[in-house]
């Protein structure tokens, strides 16, 4: 239950002195459920009120009207989680949702502790936890959203547990609405399902993406009730399953719809950046009005529909179309059906222009209608494609993980992907559990992959082994006399000579450690101290994480803030001059937050002198620094 410290008796002395709470008790229930909703109460308040009497107490009653504003006040983001006026007991809510919060954030506390030499990708000890989704939800996102600069490495884990929870409830989601059949599934929906997975931040609905189609729909109609006022599509409602017939007509839509769609609004494909990840989210598509052929195919598809005219997916080669019947539907003649290019501002193409487009002859199989899983395996494979085309870093990685992960889920035994994920996760040193259970599915399915699954399995067993016996990590200690020549310490914001990028130093070496072949490829030799010099595990604003020589770095004159998502696994805060190392940094080097305050210091004083205040007050951070356990 809640404690009632005294700090909430005090603020309520004015009530619970024998002659105020006798006044107080004669008032009718409402107007004292109106004072006891006053903003300025919070809850230990109401729990000292409640104790005063019995008449306060029957007030205070957990399915009350006090309760109730109490936990609406403390946490409105789960107000959609009720409906108005329901009857509920907001005493019981308010202390499972407490009691999830501080459960919540103990364990985002503790991550950082016990994983900050690996990559965390499963939290599954959350889901463990058995706790009311919506309130772990609730909880994680207070955390994201309290102080910018502050707590950097609990908003890192809150963010990377939030990712992982919503894209489990996505994969269920997903999982559901593939088992629906296949006549009631929605190109649309899963689409948006595609693009809520690899976007799980982001406020995505299918709600949302519907309404915005609707107004285009209604757009278009506009334009055909110029053109047509007794337009049987203008007679459409939301829902409604209704087939325009007439040749005709459905023509009338498609001149209007190409017009709204390509000259009103301006969509068009994205040739410039075509392999953009972006061009294949639904969200995007219409916030950026550009997309690749099968995203615009997509909205192209679901908008003729909901107008009346049936047009279908078609799987062509590097070019996804629609098909749309010219004569008796359901024919099977390729030569019956005007193929629509999306991407193309909706340029009508016959069979052969067909060919023309990709420059080769298919068979007519390409030509043929498929399913909304086929347009979803094609979807998530474009992604797949975009993220093997990556730079290695960490966010192609995470496109890699996602899409695979969306691939496997529709068709689970393709064993070319179960290969790929399970290389992928031995790559990344993540879940070798899991990556034993895909190696064992593999084998089932294809015993001729016995070779790489023998080799990966093998290795696989290696690093759980080492897993169990932790190497204790390395302390490095700048006055120790071989580290001497370490100029630069780790929270300092750097600015790259010759390359120019911004970043932050989150580790270093005293001289460089990395292979021969590295040192070779990136002409180490033809810096003026070679490899012979301290090298700096260093943040980049770009994203990347980097390995940079002494003798390219220097502090930056204007220190900014980093935009690297891997900022807050190394720092607890972001101090206008310099980061802060969180603990487990600090644990690692020991002696380099006192000379990060000490140049930042110098080099602020040298910048701006006669700033006596700003140096006092660096100080005064420097020595409260100090007092800090390393």
């Amino acid at each position: 239950c809640i404690q009632v410290p005294s700090r909430g008796q005090q603020s309520l002395n004015w009530i619970i002195s024998d002659h105020q709470t006798k006044k107080l008790t004669d008032l009718p229930t409402e107007l004292l459920e109106h004072i006891l909703c006053f903003p300025v109460l919070k809850h230990l308040d109401i729990c000292n009120v409640s104790c005063c009497c019995k008449r306060l107490h029957d007030v205070c009653h957990g399915r009350g009207k006090v309760w109730g504003h109490q936990y609406k006040l403390r946490w409105p983001r789960l107000q959609r989680f009720y409906r108005q006026n329901e009857c509920c007991d907001w005493l019981r809510e308010y202390k499972t949702r407490h009691r999830v919060g501080i459960q919540i954030r103990g364990t985002v506390e503790s991550i950082s502790k016990r994983f900050f030499t690996e990559v965390v990708n499963s939290f599954a000890e959350i889901e463990s936890l058995g706790m009311p989704e919506h309130f772990c939800e609730d909880e994680l996102l207070f955390i994201l959203n309290s102080d910018k600069r502050k707590s950097l490495t609990l908003k890192y884990y809150a963010k990377k547990i939030l990712y992982f929870l919503r894209q489990q409830n996505i994969l269920r989601s997903l999982k559901t609405f593939l088992e629906q059949p296949a006549e009631q599934q929605s190109a649309l929906e899963g689409a948006i399902l595609v693009d809520q997975y690899c976007n799980p931040l982001a406020d995505i609905t299918l709600n949302n993406i519907s309404a915005q189609l609707d107004e285009i729909a209604e757009k278009v109609k506009k334009m055909l009730r110029i053109k047509n006022p007794s337009h049987p599509s203008l007679r459409i409602t939301q829902g409604d399953c209704f087939v325009v017939e007439d040749l005709e007509l459905q023509r009338q839509v498609v001149c209007a719809l190409n017009s709204v769609l390509y000259e009103q609004l301006q969509y068009k494909g994205n040739e410039f950046d075509f392999y953009n990840p972006l061009n294949s989210y639904i969200h995007q598509v219409l916030l950026r009005r550009t997309g690749i052929p099968i995203s615009l195919s997509v909205l192209y598809m679901t908008l003729a529909r909901n107008l009346g005219v049936q047009v279908e997916p078609v799987n062509f080669p590097n070019h996804f179309l629609l098909r749309w019947c010219q004569k008796q539907r359901g024919s099977e003649d390729i030569y019956d059906y005007v193929y629509i290019d999306a991407f193309g501002k909706g340029k009508q193409l016959t069979a052969k222009e067909c060919e023309y487009l990709i420059g080769h002859q298919v068979t007519a199989d390409y030509y043929s209608a498929i399913s909304t899983t086929e347009v979803l395996l094609r979807m998530v494979g474009n992604l797949l494609n975009i993220g093997k085309r990556g730079e290695g870093n960490e966010k192609s990685y995470q496109l890699l993980r996602d899409s695979l992960d969306l691939y496997l889920t529709i068709n689970p035994d393709n064993v070319q992907y179960l290969l790929l994920q399970a290389r992928l996760y031995f790559h990344l040193g993540i879940w070798p559990e899991k990556v034993l259970d895909i190696l064992q599915h593999i084998q089932a399915l294809d015993p001729s992959q016995h070779g790489a699954v023998g080799y990966l399995v093998q290795h696989t067993l290696e690093h759980i082994q080492h897993k169990k016996h932790p190497v204790t990590p390395e302390v490095k200690k700048r006055s120790v006399s071989e580290h001497l020549e370490v100029q630069y310490s780790v929270g300092l914001i750097m600015k790259h000579k010759r390359s120019g990028y911004n970043c932050v130093i989150y580790g270093w070496d005293p001289k460089c450690t990395m292979s021969q072949e590295w040192i070779t490829t990136m002409r180490v030799h033809q810096l003026s101290n070679g490899a012979n010099q301290p090298f700096y595990n260093v943040l980049v604003q770009d994203g990347t994480c980097r390995y940079a020589a002494q003798e390219n770095l220097e502090p930056h004159s204007a220190p900014l803030e980093i935009g690297h998502p891997e900022v807050g696994r190394y720092f607890s805060e972001f101090a206008d001059t310099h980061y802060f190392a969180n603990e487990e940094l600090q644990t690692r080097y020991p002696e380099d937050m006192v000379e990060t305050l000490c140049t930042v210091q110098e080099l602020y004083h040298r910048l701006t002198p006669g700033t006596g205040n700003q140096d006092q007050a660096l100080a005064t951070d420097q020595n409260n620094h100090r007092a800090m356990p390393m």
